[in-house]
């Protein structure tokens, strides 16, 4: 990817292979939005390219895992290792803004998305499906995947559902949300310079 001003782009990369998954992921915090995602589960697909477009944080992930078995293991180690490749990126976290929030309309859904780039990770969920699956992914797993990028990442996450009906509205609205409050998080301070956003001097712990 093209630097600016002699500024690193801020990249990360991931593999991550076990006996139930096989995972290769790179991401660019500077790109814009550009994406190249299969983990074989179609609907996760798409949210993950809604993240990247939205968040302008460029993701190349592809999966093979044991969906023979279920959808839980794609799932849950594509999410880790995307948190991963995250904090990889983010460095010593030095000039991002650090927080993000967003309220993230679609027709009848209302979703309010609130983090913190904080090294603690926490997943606070307030949201609800009234449908098993979404295409063919399992909608109980839509939880665990904020939990795992938000545990790899290091992230406290808020995320709140405040109405909505239509259950594809519900998580695209969710995924979108959580994509511009990374935009705000990820993206430098010019007032901040290289400055760790923190009076510790270091973020986690």
């Amino acid at each position: 990817m093209a630097e600016t001003h002699d500024i690193p782009a801020r990249t990360g990369s991931v593999e991550r292979n076990t006996a139930e998954t096989r995972i290769a992921i790179a991401v660019n915090l500077d790109g814009t939005g550009a994406y190249s995602v299969s983990t074989g589960i179609g609907f996760l697909d798409h949210m993950v390219e809604q993240f990247s477009r939205h968040s302008l944080i460029d993701v190349t992930m592809q999966v093979e895992g044991d969906l023979h078995v279920d959808q839980h293991h794609t799932t849950e180690d594509s999410a880790i290792a995307l948190g991963q490749a995250i904090a990889q990126s983010l460095g010593d976290k030095g000039g991002i803004g650090r927080y993000g929030t967003a309220y993230s309309p679609m027709d009848e859904t209302l979703s309010r998305v609130a983090l913190d780039i904080s090294g603690r990770p926490f997943l606070v969920w307030k949201a609800k499906f009234t449908q098993e699956k979404l295409g063919e992914w399992d909608t109980e797993l839509i939880e665990h995947w904020f939990h795992s990028v938000a545990q790899s990442a290091g992230l406290t996450l808020h995320i709140e559902l405040l109405y909505g009906t239509n259950n594809h509205h519900i998580c695209e609205s969710i995924y979108k949300g959580f994509a511009r409050a990374m935009r705000q998080a990820v993206e430098r301070d010019p007032r901040k310079g290289s400055a760790i956003p923190s009076t510790k001097g270091q973020l986690g712990g």
